[in-house]
This record gives structure tokens, C-alpha cells and sequence, in this order.
């Protein structure tokens, strides 16, 4: 990886914008599989939608988007979506568990 500073063209930048989002993505996905796994910990819908904790989480991203300079209303919306997303997974991989 160069940093930003080396890059010597937009190419450069590109491609290391590039291999930012393929780890990004790998990381999500990462993250997705303990979402999966904290399914068989969860005892009820409730549980799985954890509104409180859902709360607490998009303030904490917040925080650190701010730490790292970034908008926070811009960080809380990504996340918003993607755990949405995530609880709306993890509800179908839990009731297919129930059984």
C-alpha cells in the first residue's frame, strides 16, 4: 500500500481506493458472521432487534466518525442501513434456527 502522499497519479489512487473497499467489504463480511453467530445467543425477536443496543451503537459510530474527521451524519446513516440489513438477516437466521 502506498499512502497518499506516494501516489504519483490518479491511477495510483485509484487503485489503492480499490484495495481500501475490497478490505472494507472483507471486513463487513467478517463482521456479518458474528451478527450470524449472535443469533444462538438470542432468545426472542426482541433480542435479535436490540433497539436500545441498536441506539447506543449508531452514537458510538458518531463519536468516532467525529474522532476520525468524518461526518457524522454521513457514518450514522451507513451503519443504519447496514445493520438494518444485518437484523433483518440475522432475524431469518435465527427463526431458521428455532427448529
Amino acid at each position: 500500500m502506498k499512502s497518499p502522499g506516494e501516489c504519483e497519479n490518479m491511477s495510483d489512487i485509484r487503485t489503492e481506493i480499490d484495495e481500501i473497499d475490497r478490505q472494507i467489504i472483507q471486513l463487513i463480511g467478517q463482521r456479518f458472521e458474528y451478527v450470524k453467530a449472535a443469533s444462538k445467543f438470542k432468545t426472542s425477536e426482541t433480542s435479535v432487534k436490540a433497539p436500545e443496543r441498536f441506539k447506543a451503537m449508531l452514537l458510538q459510530r458518531r463519536e468516532w466518525a467525529v474522532e476520525e474527521g468524518l461526518n457524522p451524519d454521513t457514518i450514522e446513516k451507513m451503519y443504519f442501513d447496514l445493520v438494518t440489513h444485518f437484523i433483518e438477516e440475522e432475524l431469518k437466521f435465527w427463526k431458521n434456527h428455532l427448529v
